[in-house]
């Protein structure tokens, strides 16, 4: 950059409030960071330093979506209200009660000199994306800090998840009306298939996270590789400094949610008036802390400041009341630090044994791992920082925190919780199931794991996974490929002929000429999500009107029936014609909109049981139904000599809508198609769209 260029960009920041020296926002950490973006517009970032990595992924998010950064920032650090006005205070209270804040920071300044670097120069290469694109204006956040990163950790998993896992009700939140923000996670799949069950003799891996399309749970897809070893591709969230499922050149694994027991609640009792803070515990009293912290509150064009007061137990903060007693929530490593550390090493890790090594302090509090490395070997977790409980108590409800028998006795080791490695059947899946379900020979034995330690049980996309992947004993890289759309509804074996023999002695009003035809229909489906098929929409049609409780009758069908000519004109609909898929701009707070362009989304709600998943509702005004989660980010992974992947993101790497890359994916995710995933960068300068070194610009 010439002089003149240097003092007028200079300039244009400062107009813009940021006064900032644009050299020093790239330093030492940028210098050699080469960004290559491949056709579909994905980052692969290469760089000397993993810290100089992680500077170019910071960039290159920024390039992509910097609003959806700094968003999920301000709900990270409480600051969410002060930018977005009244609706947001209930949560930043509720971060503020956590102290989320004060906890990401006292981890920062413990973090080890190379974590350290990473998360610093993740947070140097936004602010220097900011400094050197002056028209880019934050809402609130001129500069990034590192610890944020952190804190949005904290806030992704425990703020919007663990508390509500609790058992905490919605009305005993002292926060006003307060719930996970704007994020929908839905379950996942997950499968591993062993050489044994593979054409060439081969580990196969197939990732399938099932989260929100919008918000603060969507997904981003990036590789980092740096001189220092570190390679690896995948996806993250924006606000995260690098990818944490995925794969690199030996090793890949998915991540499914499980619904391991990490938090509990306790009613803790204060006693006397006259000393509020004082509450009983065995025979004694101890004291609450309590605290006061101010949040900005934009109303019109000022911010408003108002005082709260917060208080905690030694059993964790207070967030509502039950029966007259104060509820504190106590969440598993909440104060404690290395979930980034840890994500760190298992993206390092080469072989299933270096993974579970990776793994073995729980700082990843939660989450069944299932991996596949190159040597041929299979291997799962249900991973979780387990605490150990008391049997004598039913923990599925608040418990007395004045009791000492109540605590906690630390937590259950890794070699405690249910892993299985290479089971004889060749392959296993898990969908949110129970970890006892994995496959159909060789399973866990529930007897050997405490009954607290496991809450799920099975669902329809497990039994579905079950049976595809018990079908083939030869899976090869293109088999895989194909059954990860797979449009098989599972519940329709079992539902559907309930649903027709239901209704055969049943009598009603509505003449047959109403509903024989369509009856018919629903009687010759193939039992698969089409997007042409119209018997896929009478199957939904009639669920929803029978409220899912499974018990159909002639007259939800003849409602079903209604219900679709009141909206569309006629019951033949096909199903794509209703099931959309569209991406609004989130920036300018748009909603889905029949007028404007959509493509089939032939997906099913999870519920259904089918592979190729997605959640689709009503909009306010509109007929049809839109998709907001589901299949976030599918991969297909072969693991041999060398590493061969497919994927698809459900849009498109950019977040703006003048981007060639907002929704160009989206038409391969409508298909049920993935594309190739460059991963050497040979193969990456061969499919190249640009490259360019960011610390230059």
């Amino acid at each position: 950059m010439n002089p003149f260029s240097r003092t007028a960009l200079l300039l244009s920041a400062l107009a813009a409030g940021r006064a900032v020296d644009l050299i020093g926002q790239a330093g030492p950490v940028g210098r050699g960071v080469t960004i290559y973006r491949d056709t579909w517009g994905i980052p692969h970032v290469f760089g000397p330093t993993d810290a100089g990595a992680a500077f170019g992924f910071g960039y290159a998010q920024a390039e992509d979506n910097f609003p959806r950064i700094e968003t999920n920032y301000l709900l990270a650090i409480g600051r969410a209200a002060e930018a977005k006005g009244e609706r947001s205070l209930p949560g930043d209270r509720l971060n503020r009660t956590l102290e989320i804040p004060r906890l990401a920071r006292e981890e920062y300044a413990r973090l080890d000199p190379h974590m350290r670097g990473i998360v610093d120069g993740f947070a140097a290469g936004i602010n220097h994306y900011l400094a050197t694109h002056p028209a880019v204006r934050p809402e609130l956040l001129a500069r990034m800090e590192p610890w944020f990163s952190l804190a949005f950790i904290r806030f992704n998993y425990y703020q919007n998840g663990f508390v509500f896992a609790s058992g905490i009700r919605p009305a005993e939140l002292e926060l006003a009306a307060v719930s996970p923000d704007e994020r929908l996670s839905q379950g996942s799949n997950g499968w591993v298939i062993s050489p044994s069950h593979s054409a060439n003799g081969h580990a196969l891996l197939f990732i399938n996270p099932h989260l929100s399309w919008f918000g603060s749970g969507q997904v981003y897809e990036g590789h980092v590789h740096s001189d220092e070893g570190w390679n690896f591709t995948g996806y993250t969230r924006y606000g995260f400094p690098f990818p944490y499922v995925g794969h690199n050149a030996s090793l890949g694994w998915v991540s499914t949610d499980n619904a391991a027991d990490l938090a509990d609640l306790y009613a803790e009792r204060f006693e006397d008036s006259k000393q509020p803070l004082a509450y009983r515990y065995g025979a004694a009293v101890r004291q609450a802390r309590e605290w006061s912290d101010s949040i900005g509150v934009k109303v019109g064009d000022k911010v408003e400041w108002r005082r709260f007061t917060f208080r905690k137990t030694h059993h964790g903060p207070i967030i509502g009341r039950r029966d007259g007693k104060a509820l504190a929530v106590r969440m598993a490593r909440f104060e404690a630090d290395g979930w980034l550390r840890e994500w760190y090493d298992m993206t390092k890790a080469q072989t299933v044994s270096a993974l579970e090594r990776a793994m073995a302090p729980l700082a990843m509090s939660f989450g069944n791992v299932m991996a596949a490395d190159r040597r041929g070997n299979t291997y799962y977790l249900y991973n979780g920082a387990v605490p150990r409980r008391s049997p004598q108590f039913n923990w599925t409800e608040p418990v007395d925190g004045s009791n000492p028998e109540t605590e906690w006795r630390g937590y259950h080791t890794i070699a405690e919780l249910p892993r299985l490695m290479n089971p004889p059947s060749g392959w296993m899946q898990n969908c949110n199931t129970s970890p006892f379900l994995l496959t159909d020979t060789g399973n866990l034995d529930p007897a050997s794991f405490p009954r607290y330690m496991v809450q799920e049980g099975d669902n329809p996309r497990g039994k579905i996974s079950r049976k595809i992947l018990a079908a083939d004993k030869a899976w090869s890289f293109e088999s895989l490929r194909k059954a990860a759309f797979d449009t098989r509804v599972g519940e329709a074996d079992s539902l559907l002929p309930v649903m027709l023999a239901g209704i055969r002695a049943q009598d009603t009003t509505v003449p047959s000429s109403t509903w024989g035809r369509p009856l018919d229909t629903l009687r010759a489906w193939n039992g698969r999500s089409d997007a042409g098929s119209v018997a896929t929409t009478l199957f939904v049609w009639w669920r929803n009107a029978t409220g899912f409780q499974n018990t159909p009758s002639l007259n939800s069908f003849v409602r079903a029936l209604s219900d679709l000519e009141d909206r569309f004109g006629t019951w033949q609909v096909p199903w794509g014609e209703i099931s959309r898929l569209q991406r609004y701009d989130e920036r300018s707070e748009a909603t889905f909109s029949d007028s404007r362009p959509s493509l089939p989304l032939p997906a099913m709600s999870g519920r259904d049981g089918s592979v190729f998943t997605a959640y689709a509702g009503p909009s306010p005004g509109q007929k049809r139904i839109y998709g907001v989660a589901g299949g976030t980010y599918v991969s297909v992974v072969e693991f041999g000599p060398t590493v061969r992947a497919v994927a698809v993101h459900t849009f498109g790497a950019s977040g703006d809508p003048a981007s060639p890359h907002f929704f160009d994916q989206a038409q391969l995710f409508s298909k049920g198609e993935l594309r190739p995933a460059w991963f050497t960068l040979e193969e990456i300068k061969q499919h190249l769209e640009s490259s360019y070194r960011p610390a230059e610009r």
